[in-house]
Formats: C-alpha cells, sequence, structure tokens
C-alpha cells in the first residue's frame, strides 16, 4: 500500500514541484511518513545523505504538534457526530498497540517508532505517547531516536546497502 500511494504521488508531482518537496510532503503525511519518503527519494534519484535529512525533517515536523494539540484536537472533533465516530476509530486502533509500549515503557516506544512496519512510527507513537499521558519531555526525544532509527533502516533498505554490505 505505502509503496503505491508513493508511486501515485510521484508520478503525480514529479514534473511539477522539485524533487526535495515531494519527499519532504511524503514524509510529513501520516502512513507513508518517512518510509514513503525514503522510497519516493530513491524513485527521484536524490540521493542519500539528502534524503536522510528531508525526510528526517519532514517526518518528525509534527511530532511534537501532536504530542502537544491532538487531545485537544480530539475533543473539538467530537462536537460533529461523524468525525467524533473517526476520532474514536482512530483512538481504539492507537490503542490496541498500547501494550506493547506499556510493557517496556520508554524501549517499547523507541521500538514501536525506529521499527518500519505499517501501524508503527513517528505519528502513531506520538498519538499512543499523548493518550498514554506521557511527558512531551520524555516522549519527544524517545520518539525523534525512533524516527532516527527508522531513516537509517529506510536508507538502507531503499538505497540498498544491505546488499552492498552483504555482497
Amino acid at each position: 500500500m505505502i509503496d503505491s500511494i508513493t508511486n501515485y504521488l510521484v508520478g503525480t508531482f514529479q514534473d511539477k514541484i522539485p524533487a526535495e518537496l515531494i519527499i519532504f510532503f511524503i514524509s510529513l503525511l501520516p502512513i507513508l511518513e518517512l518510509r514513503g519518503g525514503m522510497l519516493a527519494a530513491k524513485l527521484l534519484g536524490v540521493g542519500l545523505f539528502k534524503a536522510f535529512i528531508i525526510c528526517y525533517a519532514g517526518n518528525i515536523l509534527p511530532i511534537p504538534f501532536i504530542l502537544l494539540f491532538i487531545r485537544k484536537i480530539f475533543r473539538l472533533l467530537r462536537r460533529s457526530e461523524k468525525l467524533g465516530r473517526l476520532v474514536d476509530k482512530i483512538e481504539a486502533g492507537t490503542m490496541k498497540k498500547k501494550e506493547k509500549v506499556l510493557r517496556y515503557k520508554q524501549w517499547g516506544l523507541l521500538l514501536f517508532v525506529a521499527v518500519p512496519l505499517p501501524g508503527t512510527g513517528g505519528w502513531t507513537g506520538a498519538l499512543l505517547a499523548a493518550l498514554l499521558d506521557i511527558r512531551f519531555k520524555k516522549s519527544l526525544p524517545i520518539i525523534a531516536l525512533g524516527v532516527l532509527i527508522a531513516d537509517l533502516i529506510m536508507s538502507v533498505i531503499s538505497y540498498g546497502l544491505l546488499g552492498a554490505i552483504i555482497g
């Protein structure tokens, strides 16, 4: 799914805006995050170091805002019946993942964000931290480190470094 959405976005915007802006915006998006950004960077021929920095910046930018404001935003959205149901669904889906974080505390949050699998990442980690009332000063550095680790992993996967190291 991430591949197809990323391919669609790259195909739609590659001749209209600079590649760096495309990967930055893809990295900002929930679900795609830097996983999609790194795939887009490789598709667009952006160098590894530049892609690494841009994807990290794009993925980390919304995290403080999620940590600080998502609960207030959810309260406002609940005033609408349809949006309230959507918020309930998002919260329920996120809270299904809380056991992993609660069991291992900070390490759980770090691993949850760092392992680039569907349903994990900076957005979900920040949402989970906010819903579990993990303090901003504690959760932001953990999530930032997790995003950095995920960026390293995705760099190895997207740019074929693993094959170069092994082979």
